[in-house]
């Protein structure tokens, strides 16, 4: 039987904590507060003490916690705890989960302050009568002050670029602990949504406890949150900020069927359900079982195989019609990141980039790009140091010099031109007829006639794309006042291109506009918009977006040959 001993420990320091919230004080939450230091300390299985009777033996434990530890094995509940936790508003319930904050304070500023959630909290630190409260003071005010900037940290939604960094990270540092076998994100991170709220890993191996315990000493764990024998949770110091890390453990049998549901989205894995319970069969994150019987749980292959599914791509588990078609045999085949042979929006020092011609090349051949498409500012753009007139045609000088010396990849001349107020571009049309691709975005303006501006540039016989069309920051910005509805259906009707930009505080168009624009028959070009080296790298995401709109190869540009693409954008 699995060692629980850390967990128990974990709900009778919940249940201390209640009972001061609550104004209880003495023998009932000392004694709750022995028992969890005792099962901290204890080196042996409770359940092994339980069954051979010496558990109510062990000091600090005794006949009353003893029962209570017997109930959770039997039931995976104690009735003490629901009903503890039951009397205490979830305001506060809340205040627990800040590192600094424990019961005996939490009912004191709850009875002299009124403090009844968070909001409260903040108020009476800001107007300072926290800090006279007795037993306060300034020291103990600034820790609480930290601890409150520490949990809402790891409350926040996280861009995938900054989850998915700091996942790789843990994972990498993971592969090194003893006894661990497969290793994988989960829930919304594997399915790439663009901002998820929880870093998720799985893992399998042999020894669960062993492996929890080399994770909460990730060199960058400034608290640990959880530690278990199969669950861990820390909170990192990283580069990104403070930042929660979760960490399951499973046995290697059941690993394919915890990844599985631990991926898929509630809705998705609801309709598996179904399915299982109209084969006589149960699927839980153990398996898939014919009444006692495990038939399948090692691999995700297996789990999907036995209702004649494939193994969808995680960024389609979200219940949106996937499995109806596949059990049709029409599940599309969405793009794949080795489809992509280039980047087509990418600034240089020409603009208000940092790489030079030369290392914009130097970085695609490490990529094994075919093309990379140079789309500096135009003269509009004066703060990125656009380009005027002449200085284009000097740099489309420059990249054909360049061209002659590069084999494998091809530098495209291009440009991205600012659409200005009057729906205009700012360079002249014999100039654009130089170049290979045209990228046109506003960069002024949002809320002055944009959709009427980005139709005029649609229609501009030398535009290919409209760049980043919405204009949206994930992070803060909501974007253009613009109808996207009438710009798809423009960038159709003129046969124009719209892009997937993967800057991944953009990726825009989002998930929902792109399955617009391919229902409408619109083309999509990705490009990462970068202007440093480590920029290349958003591909990723906008790869990631994509798979979730369902696009195709046939949908995206930049998966066509140099030859085909050049003949697209020349038509």
């Amino acid at each position: 039987m699995e060692n629980r001993n850390k967990e128990i420990a974990n709900l009778f320091y919940r249940i201390a904590d209640a009972l001061e919230i609550k104004g209880e004080t003495g023998f009932k939450v000392v004694a709750y507060q022995k028992a969890a230091r005792v099962l901290e300390d204890l080196t042996q299985d409770v359940a092994e003490l339980l069954a051979s009777g010496q558990l109510a033996e062990v000091p600090g434990i005794g006949k009353g916690m003893a029962e209570k530890i017997e109930e959770y094995l039997k039931t995976g509940k104690i009735k003490r705890y629901e009903e503890v936790m039951k009397d205490v508003p979830e305001g506060l319930l809340q205040l627990l989960e800040i590192p600094g904050l424990g019961g005996k304070t939490i009912h004191l500023m709850q009875k002299e302050l009124k403090v009844k959630n968070l909001d409260d909290l903040k108020r009476v630190i800001e107007d300072g009568s926290l800090e006279k409260l007795y037993g306060m003071g300034k020291k103990k005010v600034e820790n609480i002050k930290k601890g409150i900037e520490l949990f809402e940290h790891a409350q926040e939604r996280m861009p995938i670029y900054e989850a998915l960094t700091i996942a790789e990270e843990v994972i990498d540092y993971l592969k090194g602990a003893p006894g661990i076998k497969h290793i994988s994100t989960a829930g919304s991170l594997r399915r790439m949504k663009e901002t998820v709220g929880d870093i998720d890993i799985l893992a399998a191996g042999k020894d669960g406890r062993k492996i929890i315990e080399y994770f909460v000493k990730h060199p960058k764990t400034i608290k640990i949150l959880a530690e278990g024998d199969t669950k861990g949770s820390i909170l990192l110091d990283t580069e990104l900020g403070h930042r929660q890390a979760d960490l399951r453990i499973v046995e290697e049998e059941c690993y394919g069927a915890a990844l599985q549901y631990f991926t898929g989205s509630k809705a998705h894995n609801i309709k598996l359900r179904g399915l299982a319970k109209d084969k006589g069969l149960k699927i839980s994150e153990y398996g898939v079982f014919r009444g006692e019987k495990k038939i399948a749980g090692k691999t995700e292959e297996e789990v999907y195989k036995v209702f004649g599914l494939p193994v969808f791509p995680p960024e389609m588990r979200e219940d949106r019609g996937e499995i109806e078609l596949a059990l049709e045999g029409k599940l599309p085949e969405i793009i794949d990141a080795t489809d992509i042979k280039g980047d087509l929006h990418v600034h240089s020092n020409w603009s208000d980039g940092v790489m030079t011609l030369e290392e914009v090349a130097d970085h695609g051949k490490k990529l094994g790009y075919k093309y990379i498409a140079i789309c500096d500012h135009s003269q509009a753009a004066k703060y990125a140091h656009g380009l005027s007139p002449d200085r284009l045609k000097e740099q489309i000088k420059e990249i054909d010099q360049i061209n002659k010396k590069l084999k494998e990849l091809r530098l495209l001349k291009g440009v991205e031109v600012d659409i200005l107020a009057d729906g205009s571009i700012d360079l002249p049309e014999g100039l654009l007829k130089k170049l290979d691709i045209v990228v046109a975005s506003i960069h002024s303006g949002f809320k002055k006639n944009v959709t009427e501006r980005i139709i005029a540039a649609i229609k501009h016989p030398l535009v290919d794309i409209i760049g980043h069309p919405t204009g949206r920051l994930i992070s803060g910005r909501e974007g253009y006042d613009v109808d996207i509805d009438k710009v798809i259906e423009a960038a159709a009707e003129y046969g124009k291109i719209l892009e997937l930009n993967a800057y991944y505080d953009r990726l825009d168009l989002d998930e929902f506009n792109l399955k617009k624009a391919k229902e409408k028959g619109v083309l999509i070009a990705i490009g990462t918009d970068t202007h440093y080296a480590h920029g290349f790298g958003m591909m990723r995401f906008g790869v990631g977006i994509a798979r979730r709109a369902w696009l195709t190869k046939s949908d995206i540009i930049n998966t066509l040959p140099l030859d085909k693409l050049l003949k697209l954008l020349a038509a």
